[in-house]
């Protein structure tokens, strides 16, 4: 089963059972007109420039964005949300000094829109530490995520490792969800988006969180405007990596720890 808790569980608590189970959700942990306000930034640059992202693995009735923070401000707010900060500083600081994000995508699945392949986000590093994870994942539930609108797919306990090709349809679990409500996983655990077999679409925003020592899936410094990226607070800058990783890694003129210095 998975793991669910109330928006006043503690940190603790939720960081537990990820780890232990791969997956957790954590109900209306974000307000309804915050839900609303991001879905109708995403709206024009949806029907704009959505469909530029189609491929056999992320569909052809899906439309998806990347960079969020150069189309909705108010994506900040679920970015950098207080909850996602504790399960990250969980999963990712006993291995690194500081994390960013990986990526952010939002994605509107489309009526008629197939599951899609199960996968791992971390995949595309090309090695492994026995113990560590690269990245967590925080999944938004911009509209309810239901079995008919294509609730995300995963599957527990997938982080040991075991071959995709291993899991059959019975290991596979939906993260039913409220509007508001966030679905962690590891960068480890297998999962996909579900199938959309309702008639209407459903949309959620996906943010990743990388160790700070790994290269960014997305590259924050070139997908968002660098005028666009100095209007947000230091903590958001932060996480989109404008951040040496401690006092020799990505260190550049105007770091605000001071670790640049002339050689």
């Amino acid at each position: 089963m998975l793991p669910r808790f109330q928006n006043d569980a503690p940190n603790a608590a939720v960081a537990e059972a990820l780890l232990d189970a791969g997956a957790a959700v954590v109900e209306g942990a974000a307000p309804a007109e915050l839900t609303a306000q991001v879905q109708a930034d995403f709206r024009a640059p949806y029907d704009r420039e959505g469909h530029l992202f189609s491929n056999d693995f992320n569909g052809y009735k899906t439309r998806r964005l990347g960079g969020v923070l150069r189309y909705s401000r108010a994506s900040a707010d679920l970015i950098a949300h207080p909850r996602v900060i504790a399960m990250a500083d969980a999963v990712l600081r006993p291995h690194c000094e500081s994390y960013r994000i990986g990526s952010t995508t939002a994605i509107e699945i489309a009526p008629g829109e197939a599951n899609q392949v199960l996968h791992r986000d971390d995949s595309f590093y090309p090695y492994r530490i026995p113990g560590v994870e690269f990245q967590i994942s925080a999944m938004w539930a911009l509209d309810d995520f239901t079995i008919e609108n294509g609730a995300t797919r995963v599957v527990l306990g997938s982080q040991d490792l075991r071959p995709i090709e291993e899991i059959s349809e019975d290991d596979v679990l939906q993260a039913e969800m409220t509007r508001g409500s966030v679905l962690f996983y590891l960068g480890a655990t297998v999962h996909g988006g579900g199938a959309n077999r309702s008639n209407k679409p459903r949309s959620g925003l996906i943010n990743t969180y990388s160790l700070g020592w790994l290269r960014q899936e997305e590259n924050q410094y070139l997908t968002v405007p660098r005028e666009i990226a100095d209007s947000y607070p230091d903590a958001i800058r932060r996480l989109m990596g404008y951040q040496a990783h401690g006092t020799m890694l990505g260190v550049y003129p105007g770091d605000p720890d001071d670790y640049w210095y002339d050689a």
